[in-house]
């Protein structure tokens, strides 16, 4: 493979994605999931532990999907609010 083959798929490896994270309150504080990626889900007992505790799941699962081969789901989905008077 040539150089600017390698620094090309460096790039790809590189570049960034935004994932969408949902959080919901649950009894013992915050669930926190990639709404892309349903396997990265964790918990925290507040959001913003919730959110770091999500980055840490995050990073561990691309890492597993890498050690494995297997290709890191991109992110896909639109999301947005939808209103009601109800």
């Amino acid at each position: 493979m040539s150089r600017d083959s390698n620094i090309s798929a460096h790039k790809k490896r590189c570049a960034m994605k935004e994932y969408n994270a949902c959080y919901t309150p649950i009894p013992s504080g915050y669930m926190g999931q990639l709404l892309d990626w349903p396997e990265v889900v964790t918990e925290g007992e507040t959001l913003d532990e919730c959110r770091e505790s999500l980055k840490d799941a995050f990073l561990e699962m691309a890492q597993a999907y890498r050690e494995l081969n297997k290709p890191i789901p991109l992110p896909q989905r639109i999301v947005e609010p939808l209103l009601s008077e109800d």
